[in-house]
């Protein structure tokens, strides 16, 4: 049977535990919510099927990454989902860290160093120094020659977590390319918290990031500022910084946090399974949206999270163990699938056996074991480490401690 999974504790009389959740039964400080880890698997396996097809093109075999609008879409759209998760999570971890001892921003980047940063560069040393010379894996149209022309700028990039700029502006690195979105994530935690700290009404920050994000991306456009390359520069940086669809997610949070009155108005089935049906029918039908297409998207991402969050009501849950294993895994899913999608392609390729019915589950298995092994000898020693500098304990450590 699916655990109860929502756990939050708190000793405040006005702002209950969210609905569904129940105390941990450890320290008194835990907060997991339930089927989010399980969503973190979704926005992974959206992200991993986009590239199956890119990778599918690039290595000439036959795809439709070309062909089909969803799959153009699944891409950015799982980043986004990533996003607005980081956005709820993160700012709701703030909310409760700034109510019971103020929020300590040394530690926050502790925390946030010794998660993402060995993967991080485990990935870029590979994409940079390894893997260009390795000819079976030299992707078409992107030898050695092209992965190190601009070598030292791409490495000073990456090394200080700009690596949206090096997408967007510098080049393609083949195995690397997917880690613009860790740059985002990195750049949005170097200043929320220090947001989160002075800003005394939290829905006036959000709204003020969302409305600001949106304000600079229309002044860039180049029938506001013109062509130059400044504006390519800053246009092409800004288009990956994001940070308004992280804004929607801490929105989400200030909402669930405080009990708004927009609580009670999203969080219940009807809009729920309204948000739910909407969602997957837009994203099979490959529909755009004008001018706030990930914004849109980030929205009903935001519902949808606080339902699976905090609606007791919802009758399925994605809490199930090989579920929440995927979703516990994800971080090295998203950065280790390219690199092993490749080598699993080159392989299979070779026998001839390139069938999407053989070819896809075995670059999803491959991956799982591949991300496993990182999330086992790579990642967790230093999530122990992180665990020391918690103010508020989270993740698998709140969900271990309910279920003692």
């Amino acid at each position: 049977m699916a655990r109860q999974t929502a756990v939050a504790s708190s000793s405040r009389a006005a702002n209950p535990l969210p609905p569904g959740s129940m105390k941990s039964s450890g320290r008194a400080n835990g907060i997991y919510f339930r089927n989010l880890n399980g969503l973190r698997f979704i926005a992974a396996l959206a992200v991993l099927v986009h590239h199956f097809e890119q990778l599918k093109w690039q290595w000439g075999l036959a795809n439709c990454w070309t062909t089909s609008a969803p799959i153009g879409l699944l891409g950015k759209l799982g980043v986004v989902l990533f996003f607005v998760l980081s956005g709820f999570l993160i700012t709701y971890l703030l909310l409760e860290e700034e109510q019971r001892a103020g929020i300590r921003v040394g530690r926050f980047y502790l925390r946030r160093v010794l998660r993402i940063w060995p993967l991080y560069y485990v990935t870029i040393f590979l994409a940079l120094f390894v893997v260009p010379y390795v000819t079976a894996l030299t992707v078409p149209g992107f030898g050695i020659a092209v992965v190190h022309q601009d070598l030292l700028l791409k490495t000073a990039l990456y090394a200080t977590l700009f690596a949206n700029v090096v997408l967007a502006n510098v080049g393609v690195v083949p195995y690397a390319a997917q880690a613009w979105s860790v740059g985002t994530e990195e750049q949005f935690y170097l200043i929320w918290p220090i947001l989160m700290k002075r800003a005394r009404n939290k829905v006036a920050l959000m709204l003020a990031v969302i409305a600001g994000y949106l304000a600079v991306k229309a002044l860039l456009l180049p029938a506001v500022v013109g062509h130059g390359s400044w504006q390519t520069w800053l246009g092409g940086f800004w288009g990956a910084f994001n940070i308004d669809c992280m804004a929607i997610g801490g929105l989400a949070a200030v909402i669930l946090h405080k009990k708004l009155w927009l609580h009670t108005l999203l969080v219940n089935l009807p809009v729920f399974y309204t948000t739910l049906a909407a969602t997957l029918a837009l994203i099979a039908l490959g529909v755009e949206i004008p001018h706030v297409h990930f914004e849109f998207y980030a929205v009903l991402f935001a519902i949808l999270i606080l339902n699976f969050a905090a609606n007791p009501r919802i009758g399925w849950s994605m809490e199930f163990e090989p579920f929440h294993y995927l979703g516990t895994i994800s971080y090295g899913l998203y950065m280790l699938h390219p690199l092993t999608f490749s080598i699993v392609i080159r392989l299979l390729s070779r026998l001839g056996w390139t069938h999407d019915a053989v070819l896809f589950p075995a670059c999803l298995l491959a991956t799982i074991g591949v991300a496993g092994l990182s999330y086992r000898f790579l990642e967790t020693p230093f999530l122990r480490l992180k665990g020391r500098f918690a103010e508020v304990v989270s993740g698998e450590s709140a969900r271990n401690s309910a279920s003692l």
